[in-house]
């Protein structure tokens, strides 16, 4: 075989397996949505991207291997390389792995959400104790309060009345102009 032709047959696989490459980096796109749920436009954002990426992938391929000339059957091997891997591997490669992931999910996450529950339960049963106690002590110090205010008014009062009697006496005895000592 002449060296040229090798050169196209080695190009022609490398196009193919561009075309493997990036429908098996989709399917983790695909793993991730069954795994998580998406919003339309998540979905179109991330496929966006993902686009732009391949298509940055495909150009350097084109550019490393023919010098970025476009050849139609390197886009014919890239879209035959995806279409074998769509229907032979695809399918199932995203329902046993989603499946995996969603199951190892689950064990992980049940003992956590089990533990998450009786520590939220614990947290509010300490709570609510604390809240009678405080409500309890904030009852009798409340009635402390008003006792201690009712007090101190009357001893206020008692103060003020002493000393309204007191500047009458010593009104009295030095007189109205003279200055109380």
């Amino acid at each position: 075989m002449s060296q040229g032709i090798i050169m196209e047959v080695d190009f022609f696989i490398n196009s193919l397996l561009v075309g493997v490459i990036i429908t098996f980096a989709y399917d983790f796109l695909l793993i991730l949505r069954k795994c998580i749920r998406h919003n339309i436009v998540f979905i179109s954002i991330e496929d966006i991207i993902f686009w732009l990426v391949c298509a940055l992938g495909v150009f350097y391929v084109l550019y490393h291997e023919n010098n970025g000339i476009l050849r139609w059957f390197a886009v014919l091997g890239a879209t035959i390389g995806m279409f074998i891997y769509k229907k032979l591997v695809s399918p199932l490669f995203v329902k046993i792995t989603s499946a995996i992931i969603i199951k190892t999910f689950k064990i992980l996450i049940k003992p956590l959400l089990f533990i998450c529950r009786k520590t939220l339960r614990l947290l509010k049963k300490i709570f609510m104790f604390l809240k009678k106690k405080y409500i309890f002590i904030a009852r009798k110090a409340n009635k402390v309060n008003k006792i201690a205010k009712k007090k101190l008014t009357l001893q206020a009062r008692l103060i003020k009345i002493y000393l309204c009697k007191q500047e009458k006496h010593l009104k009295e005895r030095y007189g109205q102009k003279n200055r109380i000592p």
